[in-house]
């Protein structure tokens, strides 16, 4: 039995892999998209915090 790949977890992977989330491969408007989407925000938008937090630092 094989499952389709979950879209939060692909758009997660993405964000690790500094994939720009442009590169959303799922149709704009779909639930898959919105998926892909939220999983590339929650990883990058915290690389984003802990960047502005180092740079916070040294200053």
């Amino acid at each position: 039995m094989t499952t389709d790949p979950d879209p939060f977890e692909q758009g997660q992977r993405a964000a690790r892999e500094n994939i720009p989330a442009e590169a959303n491969p799922y149709q704009d408007g779909s639930e898959q998209h919105a998926l892909w989407a939220a999983g590339h925000e929650q990883i990058a938008g915290a690389a984003e915090a802990q960047e502005s937090e180092d740079e916070s630092e040294d200053t």
